[in-house]
């Protein structure tokens, strides 16, 4: 528990207003959208860099644990704390500084949410391609602590392609300038470093991203299938005959029936599985491409392949699938999302393997995922009231994992590591590669007070890094 004295330097500092200490008020950031749990001894709402420096340099003398936090949108445990301490709390840092069309990039504070700069960019006939899911609601903070994707991911890349200069508050309260609006800058990548690391080599305050020009064309397509085989053998074809759609999003019968009790996209609930494949460029040469997209579905067997005639009904279709986590509520009380990357020719061998694991474990599994670049997101549905449930779908969940890394996989392709899948660090990296790592860490944090036990396990008595 943090000391009276303490708390009232934390008001001086932000407003007495500002700062949370109550119990029944810390309880609601105790969790984000994963599993765990994990109480800090106060919040403090910042609004600007000075703050920022001023609380961590507070942490750093007392010795107590910090972490920085937007909407706790994330899927890993990766705002939770682990050691009570501060969470600074970065949402009213929310600020778009900086649109500059002549150079296409943009400057915004960490509490601005992606769907936020992507609505003042619209205007412009601009856009910023990460686009998660959560883009309603996530911050570009986290989506930078996350390296947060999203469908468009497929074609221009995730979080890290797109930041180009971050501001950072280190962990013991020092502010560095990483790159900026230029390309190529000298020196070690800092940004990408720092784009990932799940905000445990500092606190960024400030963000410089590149905006792109809203292409010429767009064209979305819903590919109906019998067989989720048959659809995930259309994502290797059209990969490997040369396309690349913007997006390529897969969705199975039980994620459809949630969706669709939810926001009536139109998916057909006695399909085993669609495809939501969007192409976007050039309007020259856009019907031929569109043509060569149907023949490949067609190939693999395709039921039915609508196209959206107009703006309403593509949104109708991406609304399903945007919606497709939240909707998934209606199905069980609580659910675990998995994130393991594999291979896109390893796509239906992995999908029939997480069917596999939800029969040994009891458990119902739906998968709604990036297809394209073969980032599955398994729900495993279950009460997280019955602790003996909770216990199985742990364990079905880290077994996905195994199974995404046996064929050359990963374990997370947005989510992160956060503290749900410490364990499973051990099935990719060796006590070399983390203790590599681990010396990272500490040369930015060498207290161990930035956002601590994520990412990495700790270590053990013999100096060694404990894993699974």
């Amino acid at each position: 528990m943090i000391k009276k004295e303490l708390i009232r330097e934390m008001e001086s500092i932000v407003g007495k207003g500002n700062v949370l200490h109550t119990r029944t008020a810390l309880l609601v950031y105790e969790y984000d959208a994963s599993l765990d749990r994990g109480l800090p001894d106060a919040v403090a709402f910042a609004t600007s860099t000075e703050q920022v420096v001023k609380l961590v340099k507070l942490a750093n003398r007392e010795g107590i644990a910090f972490l920085a936090r937007g909407s706790g949108t994330n899927l890993s445990g990766g705002t939770v704390p682990t050691r009570g301490g501060i969470v600074i709390e970065l949402s009213r840092m929310n600020r778009i500084l900086e649109i500059d069309l002549k150079n296409q990039r943009a400057v915004v504070e960490p509490g601005v949410y992606n769907l936020t700069l992507q609505n003042a960019l619209a205007p412009y006939g601009y856009y910023y391609a990460p686009d998660p899911a959560s883009q309603k609601v996530s911050t570009l903070g986290g989506n930078v602590g996350e390296n947060a994707g999203g469908p468009l991911c497929l074609k221009y890349g995730v979080t890290t392609n797109h930041v180009l200069g971050l501001e950072v508050v280190l962990p013991d309260g020092e502010v560095v300038q990483m790159g900026g609006k230029a390309l190529d800058h000298p020196g070690y990548d800092l940004v990408g470093i720092m784009v990932g690391s799940e905000g445990t080599l500092g606190i960024v305050t400030k963000i410089t991203v590149r905006i792109m020009r809203k292409p010429e064309a767009v064209k979305t397509f819903l590919a109906i299938y019998d067989s989720v085989d048959d659809a995930g053998q259309t994502v290797s074809d059209m990969i490997a005959d040369g396309i690349i759609p913007a997006t390529l999003e897969m969705m199975d019968k039980l994620v459809m029936k949630a969706v669709e009790e939810s926001v009536h996209a139109g998916y057909p609930l006695d399909a085993e599985a669609v495809l939501i494949i969007e192409l976007d460029g050039l309007a020259n040469g856009m019907d031929r491409l569109a043509q060569r997209v149907v023949e490949i579905c067609k190939k693999n067997h395709v039921r039915e392949v609508k196209v959206a005639a107009s703006a309403a009904e593509r949104d109708d279709l991406w609304a399903g699938r945007k919606g497709a986590f939240g909707a998934t509520g209606r199905l069980a009380p609580s659910y675990l999302v998995n994130d393991g990357t594999v291979p896109r020719t390893q796509l239906p061998r992995v999908l029939r393997k997480v069917a596999e694991i939800g029969e040994k474990y009891g458990v119902a599994i739906g998968n709604v995922f990036h297809a394209g670049d073969g980032n599955l997101h398994p729900l495993i549905l279950f009460d997280e009231r019955d602790p003996e449930q909770l216990e199985r779908v742990r364990k079905a969940s880290y077994e996905i994992l195994k199974a995404c890394v046996d064929v050359g996989g990963t374990i997370s392709g947005e989510h992160g590591i956060g503290i749900e899948k410490l364990k499973a660090m051990g099935f990719l990296f060796n006590q070399a590669d983390l203790n590599a790592m681990w010396k990272v860490k500490r040369a930015f944090d060498p207290k161990n007070l930035c956002n601590p036990g994520k990412v990495l396990p700790e270590i053990d008595a013999e100096g060694g890094v404990a894993h699974a």
